[in-house]
């Protein structure tokens, strides 16, 4: 099944249904992110694809810049002299972007702007083994990013883009153009591609019991129902896709 199409599968799932779903295959521990590469806010879900991105440490300082106007054209000054490799025509509506950053330190490879940039190209979601920077505008502007760490400084001298749709190991775990790619509150996990239609039929399986379960006790309890147990919405959700 085609990537893009597969997503419309996973969009009603949580990311601890796929898990279950994972176990349930044999898949233990696979794909699991590092529980500290998480949402920079709360709330944050989506799935997709993934477009692979692989950076290394540079290997030579930023030089002096004499101007205003060129530290504020540090990027660009920064690219030209070194060079960059983008995804300009990669990106395809649906995708979520994974950032290898190869043991860097502290940079902020993903911040506000670029971030705004390449979720306007049609990107549902990004996702780094490093570090993001204007996260209060990261937050404020609903931006869905999942990072390891907050960090404060910009990318000339500190990180390069080497490689893009490779094999990249984030947070712990092999991601490969195309594998599934999801996060919500819990954290985020990576579905290879070859499993993942299956994954996604186990996985319905165990949103609508567990939907089911809690509404019984949502009635006992007296409680009002909410979103997350109305599961007869996700099965007309998916039998509209029938």
């Amino acid at each position: 099944m085609d990537p893009f199409d597969l997503r419309r599968l996973y969009q009603p799932l949580r990311v601890v249904d796929v898990c279950d779903a994972m176990d349930g295959i044999g898949y233990f521990n696979i794909g699991l992110m590092d529980p500290e590469v998480r949402p920079l806010w709360p709330g944050m879900r989506f799935w997709g694809p993934a477009l692979t991105i692989r950076c290394v440490p540079a290997n030579r300082p930023m030089w002096k810049l004499e101007t205003t106007e060129d530290i504020v054209d540090a990027h660009g000054i920064w690219f030209r002299e070194v060079g960059h490799v983008g995804i300009e025509g990669l990106m395809k509506p649906g995708h979520v972007i994974v950032t290898d950053t190869g043991g860097a330190g502290e940079v902020g490879f993903w911040g506000s702007c670029n971030s705004l940039g390449v979720v306007a190209d049609g990107a549902v979601g990004i996702v780094t083994d490093g570090y993001c920077r204007d996260t209060a505008e990261v937050a404020l502007q609903k931006t869905p990013i999942c990072a390891r760490k907050r960090g404060r400084t910009i990318i000339p001298g500190r990180i390069q883009v080497v490689e893009t749709q490779t094999t990249i190991g984030c947070g712990g775990v092999q991601v490969r153009p195309g594998d599934m790619v999801g996060c919500d509150d819990d954290g985020i996990v990576v579905v290879p591609q070859e499993v993942a239609e299956d994954v996604a039929t186990h996985a319905r399986a165990i949103l609508l019991a567990d939907m089911k379960a809690r509404r019984n006790l949502y009635e006992r309890l007296g409680m009002p129902p909410d979103a997350t147990v109305d599961w007869e919405s996700v099965e007309r959700y998916y039998l509209g896709l029938t």
